[in-house]
Formats: structure tokens, C-alpha cells, sequence
């Protein structure tokens, strides 16, 4: 397996310096480590985002790890590199099946508070279709994301509605969601019930409360690492009991993806989310060498 980093926005023969120490450890265990530009990539010109990508003689199969590109973008990436032979792990459908919400919802659905959505062309003659769909969370609290991320770190303001049949606020929250996003909004908006988590701590910046949270990488839908999501909290004791994930996994269309999960203020487990595990950052307290063994 060889890897595929960004290169640095000011020299695209270096690393970027974000993903340095995952490039250092790939290149330290003998792995083929290469680089593309993300900058030239997001301005269309292809064929200088992949110049330091060599071209094969046969299809080889790379994992990309780097910065969250919409669907379009990965597309017109993996199309480019498929020329060179450089075949990424996850194709297209696979990246958007892992990316977006609604792709992953029903492999998790029995294991993940109810959730709806909708497309923003859907909400262009208006909020009604949304607030038709919103009934079946009654007055329940509930949290807005689009189809990759919140703003949690302005839960109040633009992700936390503490009632769900209350119009007013949630116009208030979805407008100051939709409007800080702008352009990085991906694909809708998304409504989820809030579901009370164990708590560890709060955020020291924004407030955000820190629960009980695991990251776990899924290679070929075998766990190949879980390490605890947050850098900013002091975590008690780990989780060892897995199986009923790992068996939730296997009905996710992904060759290698994330899934993030916590515990509940109950004390059972929940999934708080699939993620592509190509744009899925490591938590500092990943085992790094682990995890690049485990890929190779």
C-alpha cells in the first residue's frame, strides 16, 4: 500500500506540515510516500495537482491522507490519478458513501439517534418541508449539521436547539448555521435528536462539552485502530468491548473508513458518525507507528 499526503501550499516538494509526523512515520516503515498539490487540485488544474505522482506500468493501490474534499473534487482527483495507475483505496461512491450522512445512516441507523435531511435545493421555497419532516422529534432537543460537519464550537449560536417544535429558534440556529458555513456547506442540512453523552469536560475555548468519544479506522471493515477522540480531555478508562461495532461495520460500502463513537450520560454506547478514513484526522493520542503497521 502506498500513501498520498498534500504537499506544502508554498513548496510542493515538501509535506504539508500538518500531516509531517504521519509522512515521517509511512517513509520510516518503508512505505512509498508521494505528493500532490491540494491547491492546484481545488483550482482545476489537474494535471500540475498530480506532476509529482509517478505514472506505473500497473494499477497500484493508494490510500490518500490529507485535507476533506467535496465529492466532485475527490472524483476529479481519483479520475486523474487512475491515468498514472494510481488507483485510490476508496472510489468515488465509496468516498461519498463514507463523507456524506445520509450514504452511511442506514448501516448505522440501529445504533445512532434519528435523524432526517435535506438537500438545499429542498429548502429553497422555504422551511415548511423542514419543519413537516422535524415532527417526528416533537419537542425533543436536537442538533444541525449539514452532510460532514456542525459547528459545534458555537454550539449555542449555530448547532444546540434544546426544542425541536420550536419554529423560531430553529430558524434562528439553521439561518446562523447556513450562513457561517457558505461555501464549505456539504451537500444539506441535517437534524439530529441530541443525545445526552457522558461527559469528561468542556472545551477551554468555545465551551463545547467533551464526552466520552472514540475514533475507530476500518480497513477492508476490520478494525485496525480506536483511540480516544479528544486531545483537550483526561480519559478515566478505555473501551474494550467492540464487537457490536465492528459487526455494524461490515454494512458500511467503504473500503476504509472511520467511525466515531461515545458514550451515553446512560451508560451504553452510541455512533456518533461515519467519515471517510482517507480525510479523517488521527487524534494526538493515536499510536501512529500502530496505525501505519496495521495499513501496511
Amino acid at each position: 500500500m502506498k500513501i498520498l499526503f498534500c504537499s506544502d501550499p508554498l513548496n510542493n516538494k515538501a509535506v504539508d506540515m500538518e500531516y509531517e509526523q504521519e509522512y515521517k512515520c509511512a517513509r520510516k516503515l518503508g512505505m512509498d510516500v508521494h505528493l500532490i498539490s491540494l491547491e492546484s487540485l481545488l483550482d482545476g488544474e489537474l494535471t500540475t495537482a498530480v506532476k509529482r505522482v509517478p505514472a506505473f506500468e500497473a494499477p497500484e493501490r493508494f490510500i490518500y491522507r490529507g485535507w476533506m474534499l467535496k465529492p466532485h473534487d475527490y472524483e476529479q482527483l481519483y479520475h486523474t490519478l487512475e491515468r498514472k495507475n494510481v488507483v485510490l483505496i476508496n472510489s468515488p461512491a465509496e468516498y461519498r458513501n463514507g463523507h456524506y450522512f445520509p450514504y452511511s445512516y442506514e448501516a448505522i441507523k440501529q445504533a445512532t439517534p434519528q435523524s432526517i435531511w435535506l438537500e438545499m435545493k429542498e429548502l429553497s421555497n422555504g422551511f415548511d418541508i423542514l419543519f413537516e419532516k422535524m415532527r417526528i422529534f416533537e419537542n425533543k432537543p436536537v442538533i444541525v449539521k449539514d452532510y460532514v460537519k456542525s459547528r459545534k464550537h458555537e454550539w449555542e449560536e449555530a448547532c444546540y436547539i434544546p426544542d425541536a417544535s420550536d419554529k423560531h429558534r430553529v430558524l434562528k440556529v439553521l439561518r446562523n448555521f447556513i450562513d457561517r458555513q457558505g461555501s464549505e456547506l456539504n451537500g444539506g442540512i441535517v437534524i439530529r435528536e441530541f443525545i445526552q453523552l457522558e461527559q469528561l469536560t468542556r472545551h477551554p475555548k468555545s465551551g463545547m462539552p467533551l464526552s466520552n468519544e472514540y475514533r475507530l479506522f476500518f480497513l477492508h471493515h476490520k478494525l485496525i485502530a480506536c483511540t480516544e477522540y479528544w486531545d483537550e480531555a483526561v480519559y478515566q478508562q478505555g473501551i474494550t468491548d467492540l464487537d457490536s461495532f465492528t459487526e455494524l461495520a461490515k454494512g458500511v460500502a467503504s473500503p476504509f473508513f472511520t467511525m466515531d463513537i461515545a458514550k451515553t450520560a446512560s451508560g451504553e454506547w452510541t455512533v456518533i458518525e461515519i467519515g471517510d478514513g482517507q480525510v479523517s484526522g488521527l487524534p494526538s493520542h493515536t499510536d501512529m507507528e500502530h496505525f501505519y503497521k496495521s495499513i501496511l
